[in-house]
């Protein structure tokens, strides 16, 4: 029996965390897509032999909690048939993954013929198919509308490449060259993540990297009871609103209820409306993913990101209902309900630890695809598709400090797409990136400004599909503080064409055509009277707030020396 050392354990925790994150650094350095290098829509991990997470990278955290059951739906479906130099992968929804654009692999890694560990890593990959560009489209009914899905298969078989998926992949995408080459660059990274696994578990050796790996899991847990025994116990609800479903269905109302007992935390959604349709929805172990990475903002950062971390929380919800679909249903805008469930979750927490938590971040759960054919330099014509995220605008305010103007915020931290990078790579140019004044939700500390983008489109023919919402249903402020701004979209705003577009929709846009899209804010803390004044005075200095802002909601008015203030 191997007798385990903490030094050592926390050495290979280290380790192990070090390599999960340097597979991500090697993927943005070699992928081909925007949302990969640059977004960093992407999540890496170690489990261990039988698939428990072990380790995780720097990354998504939503991907995070899918690795296992994407894990298990391979390991179900190949059973003893798992060798060394094989790759697995699935985006089987309904084999345990999340939706179709998000591609699991795993390599098992073995010493001395005997498995030992499975690296990870998860990508989404731009286009795999389906109806609409980027398979993203809120209105598809059944999945087989939203592209390519891959159950549970071998992209490598005891080291060699298996072609024929291979050219599945790319005879069902609209950018085959730059699909591929995500994958290969996911493969590329797996391999380097894989070797440094296998060197450490050699140099120990199997029966103690088991152990250790096993007792890593442990710890995890007995810290995560711990940090979870020192909150108070009590039962809260909270519910929120989506706007709608993506298919003319809404609004559509979200409940959880959050107990704490003990050292265990039980979150049940089982007050959930049922399911109307549309693909804004998501299955069931992407709910419970969300829930376990809301849950992490209340733990100590010292607690290891692992399968012990779970083990004290239990999620409960009703099959049927909108955050647990059952199949065929489509689930390809699944990351916006995941950004509701988040707010939820953290909304009951505020409830139940009062004066420890922020309001509601900002963000419409924003998501675009633009795609069409442009003219190169030489005549010849090509496909481009420009794919972007910006699910969070800023944080809300806090028990003691304004919240984090266009910040990331707890299941999505993707990275910004810079505005040259668009334009070199589309046929697209981006002429506003900017705040909203007056829009962060008022407050004694204010929420994140709400952003807004105006994108032009250079050519015609361009297909656009966007995923968004917070219209109706604005993030929340809490004691006494008040809601962010709304989102909004217009085409062509400031012109006789000026047109309010809904939330969802799949539309053309021809050369000349804008589309301007207002980003919600976050929610405000506490009373807006208990406002510090240099904190006005520096929002208006700023241009984050207006003059006229700060009297109606404030009582602000600047000193007669201070001409800059008062004009």
């Amino acid at each position: 029996m191997t007798e385990i050392n903490p030094i050592r354990r926390e050495l290979l925790k280290n380790a192990l965390v070090t390599i999960a994150d340097n597979a991500l650094v090697m993927v943005t350095r070699t992928a081909r897509t925007a949302n990969v290098k640059n977004s960093m829509d992407f999540s890496s991990a170690i489990c261990t032999a039988a698939g428990a997470l072990a380790a995780q990278g720097m990354a998504v955290p939503v991907h995070l909690g899918v690795v296992m059951p994407a894990l298990k739906g391979c390991m179900d479906h190949f059973g003893a048939d798992i060798a060394e130099g094989d790759v697995l992968a699935s985006n089987d929804p309904y084999s345990g993954c999340s939706h179709l654009n998000d591609i699991f692999t795993f390599k098992p890694i073995h010493v001395d013929g005997r498995r030992v560990a499975f690296v990870s890593l998860v990508l989404h990959h731009t286009d795999l198919g389906g109806r609409v560009a980027g398979g993203n489209a809120a209105d598809s009914q059944e999945i087989w509308e939203e592209g390519l899905r891959i159950p549970p298969v071998k992209l490598r078989d005891a080291g060699r490449e298996n072609a024929a998926v291979f050219g599945i992949i790319a005879s069902n995408s609209r950018v085959p060259d730059r699909v591929i080459g995500d994958l290969r660059a996911q493969l590329a990274a797996l391999d380097e993540a894989g070797r440094e696994v296998e060197a450490i578990a050699r140099r120990m050796g199997a029966d103690a990297f088991d152990a250790y790996l096993a007792d890593l899991i442990r710890h995890a847990e007995e810290l995560t009871r711990g940090a979870i025994a020192a909150l108070p116990d009590g039962s809260v609800e909270f519910e929120e609103w989506n706007d709608d479903d993506g298919a003319g269905h809404g609004p559509i109302r979200l409940h959880c209820r959050l107990t704490k007992r003990g050292d265990e935390v039980e979150v049940d959604y089982s007050g959930t409306q049922d399911d109307t349709g549309g693909a804004v929805h998501c299955n069931w172990e992407f709910a419970v993913s969300c829930t376990y990475a809301a849950l992490r903002t209340v733990l100590p950062e010292a607690v290891p990101n692992n399968a012990g971390l779970y083990r004290p929380i239990k999620v409960i919800g009703r099959p049927g209902s909108f955050v647990s679909v059952q199949y065929p249903a489509a689930v390809g805008s699944r990351g916006q309900i995941g950004f509701r469930l988040r707010s939820i979750v953290l909304g009951a927490l505020a409830r139940l630890l009062p004066g420890r938590m922020p309001a509601c971040a900002g963000g419409s759960e924003f998501a675009i695809v633009a795609s069409g054919v442009q003219k190169t330099a030489e005549g010849a014509s090509r496909r481009f598709l420009h794919l972007e995220f910006h699910n969070n605008t800023g944080l809300g305010g806090g028990p003691d400090a304004d919240g984090q103007d266009a910040g990331p915020y707890c299941i999505g931290n993707l990275a910004n797409v810079p505005v040259e990078l668009i334009e070199s790579e589309n046929p697209i140019r981006v002429e506003r990136y900017a705040f909203i004044p007056d829009s962060g939700g008022d407050g004694q500390y204010r929420g994140a400004l709400g952003l807004r983008r105006d994108y032009r489109f250079l050519t015609d023919g361009v297909r656009v599909q966007v995923r968004s919402d917070r219209y109706t249903s604005r993030p929340w402020g809490i004691f006494g503080g008040g809601p962010g701004a709304g989102g909004r979209l217009v085409a062509n705003p400031g012109t006789a064409r000026e047109e309010a577009l809904p939330s969802k929709f799949i539309r053309g846009f021809g050369a000349g055509d804008v589309l301007s899209v207002t980003m919600a804010a976050a929610g405000g803390y506490g009373p807006a009277e208990q406002r510090d004044r240099a904190a006005i005075e520096a929002d208006i200095r700023q241009g984050k707030m207006t003059p006229a802002h700060a009297a109606r909601v404030y009582g602000y008015r600047a000193e007669a020396s201070d001409p800059e203030q008062a004009a």
